[in-house]
């Protein structure tokens, strides 16, 4: 179906479901949010949200009869789905008083991506080619290893997790005990690099617990002593001024990842936080539309841009799309997770290659799929 024989489409119906896997290691791939648009020709977009169902689905539902606080569905139904922009815009303007920040921008960018994955779909591309064209159909990735453990042991078996995958870059997930003891961060750092060799890339996400930078600042140097490639939100993401007197202290800092949303909120991260890599969840920043706009002023501030996400497979397409896009070769999180959602909610795999890399997908939109059997074994009742 191409653009023209999609000029009276019209968005008909919006579908929240909130999926629930349990499991013996149970973190944040554990549930999921899916959305999807769908239309009168038939046409449906998918999207995955990292917030809460409950919460996503209140914004998009709202209150019925309600003429003062709008449902995002509402905002939407009868247009065209293909007038991405106008959407955005639409439904961000008429919650200013409750949604600039939070769970209505989680709402706005579910229904963002599954308009993308849509469009994609209708002009049959990839999202990748709406994004400007891929520049690379090979897309780095790298292992998030969560929990890493606090112990020896532990450290170099979860790492193995994604060793086995075949994963050549690897990012620790630092624990509340790392940052109460630089002592053993120290030693879990250079035991991580004595582990996996010169040739793995290592990242550490501090998780927000170091509480100030003075603290954080004390295990920079262990950290560039075993070559770390970055620090990742060492620090609560409201304070953007620790953040920036971290800078200078022989390792990357990044953020932005831990639940910041819009360019808005960016912005003094980059500018205040000075942080070397800009690291936005497409779930939380306001899909698509909002990403193109924030990694506009990471390249204009001569920064650099990780996408984050630890989800399932659509997330992962998610960001492979705007990665391949953007100019510089940059590594998509691909999530270790033990959760079944993580694995097998798409019919897609999205394995890891001899080379460390993951193909991207070439279908029309996102280029995955659900798996309904999946959707169905783990949906929660509502």
């Amino acid at each position: 179906m191409n653009h023209g024989e999609c000029d009276l489409v019209k968005i008909v119906s919006i579908d929240v479901i909130g999926l629930r896997a349990d499991h013996d290691a149970p973190d944040s791939a554990s549930e999921s949010c899916i959305v999807e648009v769908h239309t009168d020709s038939g046409l449906s977009g998918i999207a995955e949200s990292a917030s809460a169902t409950p919460l996503v689905r209140a914004a998009i539902e709202g209150e019925a009869g309600s003429r003062i606080y709008p449902g995002l569905a509402s905002l939407v139904m009868g247009r065209d789905p293909l007038d991405i922009d106008a959407l955005w815009q639409h439904m961000y303007r008429s919650n200013r008083f409750i949604g600039r920040r939070g769970v209505v921008l989680h709402g706005i960018s579910a229904i963002d991506m599954a308009l993308w994955d849509l469009k994609g779909k209708a002009e049959g591309v990839p999202v990748a080619a709406l994004l400007g064209g891929p520049k690379r159909d090979r897309l780095r990735a790298y292992g998030t290893v969560w929990p890493t453990g606090n112990t020896l042991d532990d450290l170099r078996r979860n790492i193995d997790r994604g060793l086995d995958l075949g994963l050549r870059e690897i990012k620790l997930c630092a624990t509340p005990e790392w940052a109460a003891d630089p002592a053993l961060t120290a030693t879990l750092a250079s035991a991580a690099r004595a582990h996996v060799g010169d040739n793995v890339a290592l990242y550490l996400d501090g998780c927000e617990n170091w509480p100030t930078a003075v603290a954080a600042k004390v295990v920079i140097p262990a950290l560039a002593e075993a070559g770390f490639g970055w620090f990742e939100a060492p620090l609560c993401g409201d304070d953007v001024e620790g953040y920036g007197a971290l800078q200078g202290h022989g390792v990357p800092i990044a953020g932005g990842d831990t639940g910041l949303t819009t360019r808005y909120e960016f912005a003094p991260m980059i500018d205040i936080g000075r942080v070397d890599i800009a690291q936005p969840d497409i779930t939380l920043v306001g899909g698509f539309s909002e990403v193109r706009h924030i990694g506009h002023m990471v390249r204009e501030r001569d920064r650099r841009m990780v996408m984050h996400g630890y989800q399932s497979g659509i997330l992962l397409a998610c960001n492979m799309h705007i990665q391949a896009a953007e100019p510089v070769d940059e590594p998509a999180e691909y999530s270790v997770s033990l959760s079944p959602l993580r694995w097998e909610l798409t019919n897609e795999k999205l394995e890891v290659g001899d080379d460390g890399r993951v193909a991207l997908p070439d279908g029309p939109g996102l280029g995955v799929t659900l798996n309904r059997e999946t959707v169905e074994r783990f949906r929660v009742p509502h």
